[in-house]
């Protein structure tokens, strides 16, 4: 990350190396360390991103008596369910995953007709410190490792292949960084998450980056950095407010990277890749929401590669922050539309179920 990001998180025991967290070198170098042929690293790849299988036991083409020491070296385990939740006739699950050290952080698969979306987290708690948001009150644990923030991805995959989802076997086909953490705050880890589920198998999981979406309360500097990578994935910017004044109090990393400095990288990076950049704003019952806000946004937006994705705010129990009544909310989206901005309200799946991201780790504390 560039020196003048500092959101690091505490210092911790890292979890288990992991095939995922290795390029296709490495992990044929594991292999030949623990003298076996290196083509062993990349059938143990296809099983995994493959297959959606970790274990070894099951891998019938490996030599038995190399199984254990292989999954071992390569494939040991990183996440533990600790419970699922499903809503919506079973089709929005989420799910509780504990680490090796304890940490709980969680991820949300919703299947829709055209298509199955897969909410993944990208660190244990966060340390944006957003105040209507579940998981920044809890405060940043530590970053993910690759491998576990692609295992929550493998795991769910190999649920909804199986059919243990409701709606009978099927395929992830978007992921998106929206789940605990802010996603380029640990950029490296995130970048690399991003090649192993879109390189193809054996190196990685095959899913097209025009199926992935990164989102970012606006580290800019990080973005820049993004643009330079020159991927197909979609950027979101969590912008929750058009003016700095409001948007230093909603999002404080604002007090570092104003309003208009996130937005001109967003159309630097729409520039470069072609991709419409998603602008997702959190509807906050008088907060946010009113209509001469609705206008500023519009102004700021118009005229550029975007699209407005409205949050009715999913209320954390015992805040102050709320969602906006219908009537502010339909004004917010007819304002916009006059100034010609897309917009979409966001599908509230997952209410009943503690939806917002950090509400089941904080009940399970």
């Amino acid at each position: 990350m560039p020196a003048e990001l500092t959101f690091a998180a505490p210092r911790r025991a890292k979890p288990p190396r992991h095939l995922a967290d290795l390029s296709p070198q490495e992990r044929a170098e594991t292999v030949r360390d623990l003298g076996e042929k290196p083509f062993r690293a990349k059938q143990l790849a296809k099983h995994y991103f493959g297959g959606f299988e970790s274990d070894t036991e099951q891998m019938t083409d490996l030599p038995a008596d190399s199984r254990e020491a292989l999954g071992e070296a390569l494939l040991p385990t990183l996440l533990t369910p600790v419970r699922h939740v499903t809503t919506d006739n079973g089709m929005t699950r989420k799910t509780l995953w504990k680490a090796f050290d304890g940490v709980m952080f969680e991820s949300v698969l919703m299947r829709y007709p055209d298509r199955v979306t897969l909410c993944i987290s990208s660190q244990a708690g966060c340390g944006m410190n957003c105040p209507f948001c579940a998981t920044g009150q809890a405060g940043l644990t530590r970053n993910l490792s690759t491998g576990e923030i692609v295992d929550q991805v493998v795991a769910s995959a190999r649920d909804l292949a199986r059919g243990d989802v409701a709606g009978g076997p099927g395929r992830i086909s978007n992921i998106v960084f929206m789940g605990m953490g802010e996603p380029l705050a640990n950029y490296k880890r995130v970048l690399q998450t991003v090649r192993r589920m879109t390189d193809p198998v054996p190196e990685g999981m095959g899913i097209s980056q025009r199926g992935v979406t990164v989102s970012t309360v606006g580290l800019v500097p990080a973005i820049n950095k993004l643009i330079d990578e020159k991927m197909q994935v979609r950027l979101a910017i969590s912008l929750h407010a058009p003016d700095d004044e409001l948007r230093d109090e909603l999002v404080p990393v604002n007090t570092r990277w104003k309003v208009d400095e996130v937005l001109e990288a967003a159309w630097r990076y729409a520039g470069t890749t072609g991709r419409r950049v998603s602008i997702e704003y959190a509807l906050i019952k008088d907060i946010n929401d009113q209509a001469w806000r609705a206008d500023m946004l519009g102004e700021l937006l118009k005229g550029h590669l975007v699209h407005v994705n409205l949050i009715p705010l999913n209320p954390t129990p015992g805040s102050k922050w709320t969602a906006s009544r219908p009537e502010d909310e339909a004004e917010f989206v007819r304002r916009l539309k006059s100034h010609g901005v897309p917009v979409t309200i966001r599908d509230t799946r997952g209410q009943e179920i503690d939806g917002a991201c950090g509400q089941l780790a904080a009940a399970e504390d």
